[in-house]
């Protein structure tokens, strides 16, 4: 019989320390119970919108209520954590005065899909609290190159878990009986160079003409260049960043002129981008707003803004061509 490795003992066999690898694990945990949630949710009247609207101006659906609840409860229960925030509160919420760690989470990315059997996922970034005397501030508003680890998990027809502590990137199956994560693949790498590209298309019209080049170049056929790429979006981030971490390409949500107060794009730097970016530049990727890394935006605010360039090195620095005018 094949020896399988726990996400307890690959962190273990890491020399992760001990109080990272309990926040780690309530991640994990976390994940395992919406994850159950999810695949009851038809059942349990859990499908469809709540009717209020979040603080990203956003209509909340019953899955997201269920799984922030779900990770505030766990994280609370940990002890090894200060404060948390999440997509879904408007303020961070202090936990535990003097624990190490905050964590920042969007609890279920996608969750539109939820109700057409769509993939969705959940993405956790980890910090070093700061000394005692710190502000929630102070704890929150620290770049991505700050972060002591990061994870998502995608809930798909399996159920994946993707995460690094610096030192590579992991991949981790949930096994549906034992409900525990077992590795998959150890040092994931990701191509070098792809041929696919996701980006919601809907919204070309309202793309600056950089990007609009951007995807024209993408589109245009070459077969030296190994062009025209494929087009691959889902609507669920984890879900098309894991498929790109996987295949090689890339995934972008740029800047766009649709709407006045999200003229910096859609997606949060804090705890979207930024763990993002640490797993998949942890795995030889890179990870860009376009017009400069993502780990080194210096964050003003909690629920921030930014462009999103992530997936192989090639295509990304060929984004950053295009946005930067080079092109």
């Amino acid at each position: 019989m094949t020896s399988r490795t726990d996400l307890s003992g690959f962190l273990k066999g890491a020399s992760v320390q001990v109080d990272l690898t309990r926040v780690l694990l309530t991640a994990a945990r976390g994940g395992v119970r919406i994850s159950r949630e999810l695949r009851r949710a038809g059942l349990s009247g859990e499908t469809g919108a709540t009717g209020d609207i979040n603080v990203q101006g956003e209509a909340v659906k019953k899955m997201d209520v269920i799984a922030n609840q779900i990770l505030v409860e766990a994280f609370s229960m940990a002890g090894d954590v200060a404060w948390v925030a999440s997509e879904e509160m408007e303020e961070p919420l202090a936990l535990r005065s003097g624990a190490p760690y905050s964590v920042l989470f969007d609890p279920l990315d996608g969750s539109s899909s939820v109700d057409t059997g769509g993939s969705v996922g959940s993405i956790v970034s980890i910090q070093r609290a700061p000394h005692a005397g710190g502000d929630r501030r102070e704890a929150l508003l620290q770049r991505g190159s700050a972060q002591s680890a990061a994870c998502y998990i995608n809930y798909g027809p399996a159920t994946t878990l993707v995460l690094t502590t610096g030192s590579g990137a992991h991949l981790f199956c949930l096994d549906p009986e034992s409900e525990d994560f077992i590795l998959s693949a150890q040092g994931l790498r990701i191509p070098e160079k792809g041929k696919l590209y996701a980006t919601n298309e809907g919204q070309r019209t309202y793309y600056h003409l950089s990007t609009r080049r951007l995807l024209d170049f993408l589109q245009t056929p070459d077969r030296v260049d190994g062009r025209p790429y494929s087009t691959r979006y889902s609507g669920c981030l984890v879900t098309d960043v894991h498929r790109i971490l996987l295949e090689g390409g890339i995934y972008l949500y740029p800047a766009d002129t649709r709407d006045p107060k999200k003229a910096h794009g859609k997606l949060r730097l804090l705890y979207e981008c930024a763990p993002l970016a640490m797993v998949v530049e942890q795995a030889g990727g890179k990870a860009s707003t376009g017009l400069a890394p993502i780990l080194e935006v210096q964050p003003t605010e909690i629920h921030q803004r930014v462009p999103l360039y992530i997936g192989s090195p090639r295509e990304v620095s060929l984004a950053e061509e295009f946005e930067m005018g080079k092109r």
